[in-house]
Order: C-alpha cells, then sequence, then structure tokens
C-alpha cells in the first residue's frame, strides 16, 4: 500500500491531510482488535475535522511484534477493515489514524521519549487480560516475573509495559510536563482500577516517591470495549485484495456491531469520542458487567462444548439448537441477576442481539480462539457470576456445566480421541491436572489459583461433579440435553432498561 491511488471506488479511503496529524496518543499493543475499535473510530473522528492532534502512535513491545513494525513501515501505518455483515455483504475502508509505529526491542528510548512529549495527553492500552500481571489468588502484583525483576534493576533499560509507561511518566513529572492519562481498553472488569494498582505497585517498587505521584496525578479512567474481532485468515487478506484493490499484508475483518462506553476522567483532554459513538459516562461498571459476563462469558459457554461436539467455529456452535439454548439459560437465569441497573439498555434485546452476533457466519470466529487463554477468562468473567450466585442463592448450574466442559476440553484430547491443542499460559499445568478427573472429579476446581474454594461450595459442587461425569459417560451434546430437561428458573430480569 505504498499509495492508495489504486483503491478501488466503493473503498472508504482518509480524505483529510495525514501529513498534518499529530499523534496525541501512543497506545501499546496493536493487535487486530485495537485496529477494529479505537483506531477506527479515531480515523472516524479525524474525518470529521478538528482532530488533528488525535492520531495515534502505536507501539509494539514484544519481539513477536517485528513483524508489524515491517508492515506498517511498509504501508505507512495503513490497513484496510472490513465489516462483514450478517447478509454477506462488506464495508471496506483505509484507516489512516495510526501515524507512526515504534518497535521498543529496536528502540526503547524512542518510545520512553515519546510518551514522554507533551503533545501525547493518552497512553492506551490493549495488552489482554494477562498483561496487567497480578496474582491470580491474591489479586496483587506480581514482581517474581523475570521481566519485571530485570526492569525493577537500577538502571535496567524497560521490557515491559510497567517499565515504560513508568520511565515516561518520571521523565514527564521531572521536566513538569502534566502526567498522560493511561487508558486500559482491555476486558477485565474495573480495568482503569486495575491498570492503577498494577501501575503503581510496580513503580512504587521501582521508586517510592514516584509510586506515590502517578498515585496522586495520574488518571486511569475505566472503558468497556465490545466488537468481535476474529483472527486474520490468509482468505480474509485475500478478500480484503479484492475488495480494495490493493495488497495489505495485515488487514483487520470484524462484525458490524460496535460499542465503546468511556468513563470521562481525561485532566489533560481527549477526543471528542461521542462524535464516533461511544458513550461518556461518569460510571461504566454497569456496562462492562453486562458485556463481560453476558458476552464473555457466553463465548466460553459455547467454546468448549462447541469444540467437543465437533464444530469449529462459533456460528456453528450456537447453530446447534441445544448450545444456543443452554447460552440463553445461563444468560437469563444466572447472569442476569448479577447485573447492575445498565442505563439506557434493553437487556432483553441485548441478549438477543448477542446470539444473534454469535450465529453471524461471515465473521467466521473460531472456537480455537475462545478456547484460549482459558485461565485468564473464566476467574474473571465467569467465577464472578458463581460466587455472586452461590451468596444470594441463585441457580449456578449452567455456570457449572461451563467449567465443566473447560475441564474437559483442558485434558487435550476430544470425544473421538483426537488431540486438542490447548493454548493457555498454564496448559500443561490445566492438562496434567484434567487427565486425573476420572479419579479425583474434583482435582480441576481444587485449583485455587483459578478457583478459590469453590471446590468446598456444597452447591457448586452438586452441579458441577455431574456434569464432569456426563461429560466423560456421555459426550457435550447429551450432557446439554439433560441438563437442559430441568425446569428453567426464570430469575426476573429485574433492569431492562
Amino acid at each position: 500500500m505504498e499509495t492508495l491511488a489504486g483503491v478501488a471506488p466503493s473503498v472508504r479511503r482518509p480524505d483529510y491531510d495525514r501529513s498534518a496529524l499529530r499523534a496525541g496518543i501512543v497506545h501499546i499493543g496493536v493487535g487486530g482488535f485495537h485496529r477494529a475499535h479505537m483506531a477506527m473510530a479515531l480515523d472516524g473522528l479525524i474525518a470529521r475535522g478538528g482532530s488533528d492532534e488525535w492520531a495515534i502512535c502505536g507501539v509494539g513491545l514484544l519481539e513477536s511484534d517485528r513483524r508489524m513494525k515491517v508492515i506498517f513501515d511498509e504501508q505507512d501505518c495503513l490497513y484496510t477493515l472490513t465489516l462483514k455483515h450478517a447478509d454477506g455483504s462488506r464495508e471496506t475502508s483505509v484507516i489512516g489514524s495510526i501515524v507512526e509505529y515504534l518497535f521498543a526491542p529496536d528502540d526503547g528510548e524512542a518510545v520512553i521519549e515519546k510518551m514522554a512529549d507533551p503533545a501525547v495527553r493518552i497512553v492506551s492500552l490493549t495488552i489482554t487480560e494477562g498483561g496487567y500481571n497480578f496474582d491470580r489468588v491474591t489479586g496483587e502484583f506480581d514482581a517474581h516475573l523475570p521481566e519485571v525483576v530485570a526492569d525493577l534493576q537500577e538502571g535496567a533499560t524497560p521490557t515491559t509495559v510497567f517499565g515504560f509507561v513508568t520511565a515516561a511518566l518520571r521523565r514527564r513529572r521531572d521536566r513538569g510536563v502534566p502526567p498522560f492519562t493511561v487508558m486500559s481498553c482491555d476486558n477485565i472488569q474495573g480495568n482503569g482500577h486495575m491498570a492503577k494498582r498494577m501501575f503503581v505497585a510496580y513503580a512504587t517498587l521501582k521508586d517510592a516517591d514516584l509510586g506515590q505521584w502517578i498515585e496522586q496525578n495520574v488518571a486511569f479512567p475505566n472503558s468497556m470495549v465490545d466488537r468481535i474481532t476474529p483472527v486474520t485468515s490468509p482468505e480474509d487478506i485475500a478478500a480484503a485484495a479484492e475488495q480494495s484493490g490493493v495488497i495489505d499484508q495485515w488487514p483487520v475483518v470484524c462484525e458490524p456491531f460496535f460499542q465503546w462506553v468511556i468513563e470521562d476522567d481525561f485532566p489533560t483532554g481527549r477526543p471528542d469520542f461521542a462524535r464516533v459513538g461511544a458513550q461518556v459516562v461518569s460510571d461504566v461498571e454497569p456496562y462492562e458487567l453486562m458485556k463481560l459476563r453476558l458476552l464473555n462469558a457466553s463465548h466460553q459457554g459455547l467454546c468448549y462444548f462447541g469444540f467437543l461436539s465437533g464444530y469449529r467455529y462459533a456460528h456453528e456452535a450456537v447453530g446447534d439448537p441445544l448450545i444456543a439454548e443452554f447460552l440463553r439459560r445461563y444468560m437469563n437465569e444466572e447472569a442476569t441477576p448479577t447485573l447492575l441497573p445498565v442505563p439506557g439498555v434493553d437487556l432483553g434485546l441485548y441478549k438477543r442481539t448477542l446470539i444473534d452476533r454469535f450465529l453471524n457466519a461471515e465473521v467466521r470466529d473460531t472456537l480455537a480462539r475462545l478456547c484460549a487463554e482459558s485461565s485468564d477468562r473464566i476467574p474473571k468473567w465467569l467465577v464472578p457470576v458463581i460466587r455472586e450466585q452461590l451468596r444470594n442463592g441463585g441457580s449456578v448450574a449452567m455456570s457449572a456445566a461451563i467449567v465443566a466442559s473447560w475441564a474437559r476440553y483442558a485434558e487435550a484430547v476430544d470425544e473421538n480421541g483426537d488431540p486438542i491443542i490447548v493454548v493457555d499460559a498454564l496448559s500443561e499445568e490445566l492438562t496434567r491436572i484434567a487427565k486425573t478427573q476420572s479419579q479425583h472429579p474434583l482435582a480441576f476446581i481444587e485449583n485455587q489459583a483459578l478457583f478459590g474454594d469453590l471446590a468446598d461450595e456444597p452447591r457448586f459442587v452438586a452441579a458441577y461433579s455431574p456434569a464432569v461425569r456426563a461429560l466423560h459417560s456421555s459426550g457435550a451434546r447429551e450432557t446439554l440435553r439433560n441438563l437442559l430437561r430441568t425446569p428453567s428458573i426464570v430469575n426476573p430480569e429485574r433492569h431492562t432498561q
């Protein structure tokens, strides 16, 4: 994409002067989701005029980001974004809001200095749920990670996100430059609160005075982000080239649905996010609980049962009436009662829309993607639902079945005896434990790092144990069939508006 001259007339392209843009945002973790969400939104905002100071400088911290650096250098940081509608239609745009990309392993100093630039007022993050480096049991910052230990050494060149961000904040403090806002865009409840705790903890270990200054002066707004963005496939690359008329080495594809809810806490200013469809609110928590416990936890509800049933894509799994009904039962009977009132949202409509989104065959979201890194997902998205339902005397049957399906999947062999590639930072440990379940049925949930004391909760065990047994004796679909024969416990949807 050395030039936009060959772009097809049907493709929207940047109609603004990119040479006049200034990076007011540094974003760490420029993957597909960021490019389908925040970068797209800012491209639309810049196109509306008056926001030239809110372009993005992307940063890659990992060696695996080198490919992105090479591609962005070749493509002048341009890329194509294609919305895949359920009816088979496509909308492709060339996105121009990213104007620079820095690769930290080659020049860490440039990354620090860029974030120290007074023009940069926001540093945003999509570093995945596991990137915040907190202990699953205590919730505290894990200072024992080797990369963190290395960064904490006096005079060390940073390699972690904590090292780079705090080094830049130190420079701004020392130069009398107001601190930038740190905005997490990851799927963690209270992601801003989590980011603040982790960055302050790291900074305090590095320099107690700096830690105190960050705690008192740096804003960490919460946000909720939502758009299903599958991994780009070779077929997507070929289709993007045909649709756009240019070769893009790393295009992005996603569903049409877009939601972004942002806490309004940006002391040094922010883009007018509301102009491009974001909701800027005083309290994000009701929206993030809705998304994490309905969408994200439902993804876990469909992925293991779907994979064990022989499906490989989300739309195939939810096209199975057993799995679709199972998700509805989970959402209505167990997740919804744990939610706060969500201003302006009809939860019944939202849940129906989720099923429709999962059924979008054009997105071709793989179950392998949804099954990956479950040890970072289930404890954050589903376990809180279980705990609240146990406290309030509510049903946990569907949630327990989801945990059981993960435990069965983690055995790394499917119902036909074929191997499953379990992608998880804890895969070796999880598979070792899961393979002992025939002799010790509670082994998986006795992992306190993931489940705390759930193995000691009689009501949870009473729902979990038969689900594990049934998955082994009868298989995934028969397990669901029997589970759904139980009478529906329809809790009142307390917050429908």
